[in-house]
């Protein structure tokens, strides 16, 4: 009687470890979620960043305060060219557009870690960029330029008038590297803007900003009016950043050709008077 009741006891407690099992495994989810502290959200892990994006219904765009491109109106709104464009991309894939001013130095790790989606601020396509990021085509001309006092201008016409000069230009910019080549002392800002204001207040003897900016915030009629540009230091091409490997610069490409064939493109740069440097999308 004694060994019936131990064989029965033995098999009670094998089923219940088997039941057990069953409750604590169960199917394997091929689609996990993303999750945290507060548990899983319904945002599907994807190796696909537009499906990702389209999942998750926003569209998070790095800037920096940078006329034409990305500006604030007297509102509060964020408009200007990249703006404007990242405003429609975002409409074209159903979801909603967020803007985030970021340090430049830091694009590429917030990218990567999520917390931005593309880098859409007039950014320079160098080779160090290009190998960090999944760029767009190219889709404006610009160049970076010397920012002196209008009353100094008639000095500072050559590249070799500049020797001596204590430059000020935004951290990681392309304007730092070409300051960089020149050999110059240099006071890294934490954007073009904030240059502009280290000549301005006299404490750096001059800036490298981007062509663009410096043709809409320099010279009568602007915020900078004692302020020029003079020596053009190289010419360069704009492009979006995305996370390496993303298939949303593959989309923009073909939302910027849509977008040059119906000429919205086109009408955006001529709004911020810039249309002369648009690049021809193919």
């Amino acid at each position: 009687m004694m060994k019936n009741r131990k064989k029965i006891l033995a098999l009670l407690l094998a089923l219940a470890m088997v039941l057990s099992l069953a409750a604590c495994g169960g199917k394997k989810n091929d689609n996990p979620v993303i999750g945290g502290a507060d548990g899983p959200t319904d945002i599907q892990v994807s190796d696909s960043d537009l499906a990702y994006v389209k999942d998750k219904g926003t569209l998070i765009v790095g800037i920096t305060e940078f006329e034409p491109m990305d500006y604030q109106n007297t509102a509060g709104e964020w408009i200007g060219f990249d703006a404007d464009m990242a405003k429609a991309f975002a409409e074209s894939l159903g979801v909603k557009v967020e803007f985030q001013v970021i340090e430049w130095d830091s694009k590429v790790m917030e990218l990567e870690g999520k917390t931005l989606d593309v880098v859409w601020n007039g950014m320079t396509l160098t080779d160090d960029v290009k190998a960090a990021m999944e760029c767009s085509n190219p889709y404006f001309n610009n160049a970076q330029v010397v920012i002196v006092p209008k009353a100094k201008a008639g000095q500072y016409q050559t590249v070799e008038s500049l020797e001596g000069l204590q430059f000020a230009a935004e951290n990681g910019s392309a304007g730092q590297a070409e300051i960089e080549k020149l050999g110059n002392a240099c006071t890294a800002t934490q954007d073009q803007a904030t240059a502009l204001l280290e000549v301005q207040s006299g404490t750096a003897d001059a800036a490298v900003i981007d062509y663009l900016m410096a043709a809409a915030m320099t010279g009568e009629g602007t915020s900078y009016a004692d302020l020029t540009y003079t020596v053009s230091l190289n010419d360069e091409q704009y492009g979006v950043g995305f996370r390496k490997g993303s298939d949303l610069a593959a989309a923009l490409n073909e939302f910027f050709k849509a977008s040059y064939a119906d000429g919205s493109m086109k009408q955006i740069a001529d709004t911020y008077k810039i249309g002369d440097k648009l690049v021809e999308q193919k």
